[in-house]
């Protein structure tokens, strides 16, 4: 009974979406030229290499040349396994949603199970670098300290939720089947790294469209402030809610301070993106999706005190 209810909800939504389409047809038609835009001229540039840098590293177990006392300090303080580091690493340098990736990876060839690619998911989100310090706070906000400060923020925070959640999977009493090795060409590596990179790539866009369309609707429909759809658009597309928030007319704390907190939130369509790696599987999405929750305040009051401290 649940389920026909459901379905019939999901029928009649978009059947209105539907019709909202086709009576917005430049409105939507302009949205989708704004997508195409944002991804071709900014994601494309930001993520690319890192995700293929990310896929080639995984392929060669970089776990195996971490330094293993840093791997120990990571372990005990997240309290994980020395498979999980390796995903927090790399989601350092390439950002989301590689961290869903690597741990679809790790789980698809038996190195992590299904507790433990969970409890992964919950610490290992972070943001492009690049993109923060160069999107963000350059061509958003116009100034280069800005990216440093949410860079940070987003990181620390992201630090503290992964000790927050240290005890949601322990340690013990974890079964695995450990990964054996296989001599494999760097050309092939190369080249499956490129396809999943451009497949990472073009499920990143079709989400970011998506996401855009339905807040562009939302918005023109319901004809709200500026302040109020600058959030509606950050908690459904984390890309355009940066957009907006650095154009409206408020002091620059409160624009650096929710920049960090939709960036550490990751917006819908980011959830969405995570959520498609693990469709056939039992692992569940509800923990990271209150680990961004809890990511967004975190470092959003880190900001903000940071901003107050060094301003």
């Amino acid at each position: 009974m649940k389920k026909n209810i459901f379905n019939i909800i999901i029928i009649i939504s978009f059947l209105v979406l539907f019709f909202e389409i086709l009576f917005n047809k430049t409105l939507v038609f302009d949205t989708i030229s704004y997508s195409l835009n944002i991804w071709v001229n900014t994601l494309i540039p930001s993520m690319f290499p890192f995700f293929v840098i990310s896929n080639i590293l995984i392929s060669y177990n970089i776990t195996n040349y971490i330094p293993k006392i840093i791997k120990q300090i990571f372990c005990k303080i997240f309290n994980v396994r020395e498979e999980i580091i390796s995903i927090f690493f790399l989601s350092l340098f390439s950002g989301f949603p590689s961290n869903a990736i690597n741990t679809k990876n790790l789980y698809n060839k038996k190195q992590i199970n299904t507790k433990e690619a969970t409890h992964a998911l919950t610490f290992t989100h972070f943001a492009n670098p690049l993109f923060v310090l160069s999107t963000v706070a350059v061509l958003f906000l116009n100034n280069e300290k800005y990216g440093y400060l949410i860079l940070f923020s987003h990181y620390l925070g992201n630090i503290m939720v992964g000790i927050l959640f240290r005890k949601y999977n322990p340690t013990n009493n974890i079964n695995y089947k450990p990964n054996i090795n296989k001599s494999q060409s760097f050309s092939n590596t190369l080249i499956k790294a490129i396809k999943s990179s451009i497949d990472t790539l073009l499920l990143i866009l079709g989400t970011l469209t998506c996401f855009l369309i339905i807040a562009a609707l939302i918005i023109n429909k319901l004809n709200i402030n500026p302040y109020l759809s600058s959030i509606i658009k950050g908690i459904l597309e984390m890309t355009m809610g940066l957009k907006s928030i650095s154009i409206l007319i408020i002091p620059n704390i409160y624009k650096v301070v929710i920049s960090t907190m939709f960036i550490s939130f990751g917006g819908l369509a980011v959830h969405l993106q995570v959520l498609s790696q693990f469709v056939e599987t039992d692992i569940s999405f509800k923990p990271f999706f209150t680990a961004r929750l809890i990511h967004s305040i975190i470092s959003g009051f880190i900001c903000y005190i940071l901003f107050v401290i060094f301003s």
